[in-house]
Order: C-alpha cells, then sequence, then structure tokens
C-alpha cells in the first residue's frame, strides 16, 4: 500500500541571506576569519588606505621603482663569488651609493623627479622624491678589499669574491656501499 506524503512547511527567518542551504564556501569563511583576526589587532578588517584589504594589494614590485619602495634583488652564490643584483630602472650610478661595513652591504638610492610644464593658459609643477635603502649580512669568507659594483642599462651588479679559503672549504664526499 502506498504511503500518502505530507509536506511540512520549511521556516526561513533567521537564516543567512549570503547561504542558501547545504551551500559550503571555505575560501569566503577563511577571508572572513583572517578580517577577523586584523580586526582583532587594531587594522580595521585588514582594510588600507583605497579600501582594499591585504589580500588584494598587488605586490609593489612591478618593473618599476615605485617612490618609497625597496627594490627587489637577486642573491646568487656562485663558486668564487657572490652576486647580488637589483633592477633599479629610472636610476642611474649617481644616485646609487653601495657601501660594506662590519660584514652589512648596504645598497642606497635616491630618484628626484621634477616636471614643470608652461603653456599659454596653465602652468604644471610636479615634483617627486623617494629613497630606498637595502642591507645584506655578507657571509665570512668574502674577500672585502675587492668588492665590485657596476651599473649598466638600470641594473647594478655587486660581485663579493670568494677568499681562496672560503672557496677550498667546500669538500666533495664519496659515498661508500653499505
Amino acid at each position: 500500500m502506498a504511503e500518502a506524503v505530507t509536506k511540512l512547511p520549511i521556516k526561513t527567518e533567521g537564516q543567512n541571506p549570503e547561504r542558501s542551504a547545504g551551500e559550503w564556501r571555505p575560501l569566503a569563511n577563511l577571508r572572513r576569519e583572517i578580517d577577523r583576526l586584523f580586526d582583532d589587532f587594531g587594522l580595521g578588517a585588514a582594510r588600507r588606505p583605497g579600501g582594499q584589504t591585504l589580500f588584494d594589494v598587488e605586490p609593489f614590485w612591478r618593473g618599476e621603482l615605485s617612490f618609497g619602495k625597496a627594490p627587489a634583488v637577486d642573491l646568487a652564490e656562485k663558486d668564487k663569488e657572490y652576486e647580488i643584483t637589483a633592477e633599479l630602472p629610472g636610476l642611474d650610478e649617481n644616485n646609487v651609493e653601495v657601501k660594506f661595513a662590519d660584514g652589512l652591504l648596504t645598497i642606497k638610492g635616491e630618484k628626484r623627479e621634477e616636471k614643470e610644464e608652461k603653456k599659454k593658459d596653465y602652468y604644471l609643477s610636479e615634483r617627486r622624491f623617494g629613497s630606498f635603502q637595502r642591507s645584506f649580512q655578507v657571509p665570512d669568507g668574502v674577500d672585502a678589499d675587492k668588492i665590485a659594483a657596476s651599473f649598466k642599462n638600470g641594473v647594478l651588479t655587486v660581485t663579493l669574491p670568494k677568499s681562496p679559503d672560503a672557496q677550498k672549504k667546500e669538500k666533495k664526499i664519496a659515498i661508500k656501499k653499505a
């Protein structure tokens, strides 16, 4: 015998309108929890000037030197030297300074831009200034007297040669069958 099906009314009061029944939003929940965490630290829903959250911000380095930002650098270890390369578009060697003291290599730079335009019906004057500084702890075994820097086409390359003792420290270990 067939039983009669009874339909029961569903109560919808008090439900979250953003979330329908059975819907699971793990990334939205994660973002909400992270925003709440930053609220606890007083950062106002992780908001920055412009109304973006921390996750909406684009990386600050996009191929041009922004004022007040430090450029990205590449660090490489080679057989006989370490090499630091920094892209500094818009700068020339007169605006960049490289110093070595107490085992610390410091790269400083400053960019100044002034624009002035005078026309018949208007006058435009803009000035922007910015500087950066990056410091790196130099490993033991670098011959400080032979550190060299070169600048070409907006790229700074600093070469830190290893001392002869530091080059010999690497020893290849033979692997034996057990």
